[in-house]
């Protein structure tokens, strides 16, 4: 019976329509074998980049000589969250005072910025993290930190301010995660990435468990 406690914060991966960052490697399916060809499996390939539609990044995608995604310990993607919901301007940088009176009371804390909610195309002018605000996560105890932007730094940023300041608090990072319909509040979070050891970004199915109240 499914769980109608469960809610997918996961986008569709549909090769041919699915965006990703401009110059990456876009989605497609090359099918080897198929049933209805008379084969006896369906059998494709997969050709992408790591950092596809909701996605973790692996230290090594910003911090050279630092570890792939497949060696981040899971607790950094299975617990207690907290989903908070701003409405951020383009191309700007979330601050502390923007999360207002959400309360910083869990490990992971996922932010909707309401930049970034399609992947048909491809929105430049999504939001990203203020530096300050990782620095004042880490200090309340956060391990992961996710949004809904494709990155936690601005589209043309040549330095990477954001993802410095999640490599020195020894934080992870989650994006593109579909969160527009999901209530703020608190949730157990499952958002595993593939063990791909070495690697600097891994998809991930990204999924929420409601408790039985959720605190707003």
């Amino acid at each position: 019976m499914p769980d109608s406690n469960l809610i997918d914060i996961t986008h569709d991966i549909i090769p041919g329509s699915t965006s990703v960052w401009p110059g990456d490697t876009a989605p497609t399916r090359e099918v080897l074998m198929e049933l209805d060809a008379g084969d006896s499996v369906t059998l494709s390939t997969l050709h992408s980049t790591v950092h596809l539609g909701t996605h973790a990044d692996g230290p090594c995608h910003y911090g050279s000589g630092h570890p792939g995604v497949g060696e981040m310990s899971l607790e950094h993607y299975i617990g207690p969250c907290r989903v908070i919901r701003i409405q951020a301007a383009a191309r700007a940088r979330v601050t502390i005072s923007d999360l207002g009176e959400a309360p910083i009371d869990a490990p992971r804390i996922l932010i909707d910025t309401g930049t970034f909610h399609r992947l048909d195309v491809f929105n430049e002018d999504f939001a990203a993290l203020d530096p300050e605000l990782i620095d004042h996560l880490a200090k309340h105890g956060v391990i992961t930190v996710g949004l809904d932007s494709p990155s936690v730094d601005i589209i043309d940023s040549k330095d990477l301010p954001a993802h410095g300041r999640c490599l020195a608090n020894g934080m992870a990072i989650l994006e593109t995660l579909k969160l527009a319909d999901v209530t703020p509040g608190r949730y157990d979070l499952y958002a595993q990435p593939l063990k791909l050891m070495g690697f600097d970004g891994s998809p991930v199915r990204a999924v929420l468990r409601q408790y039985e109240t959720t605190a707003i």
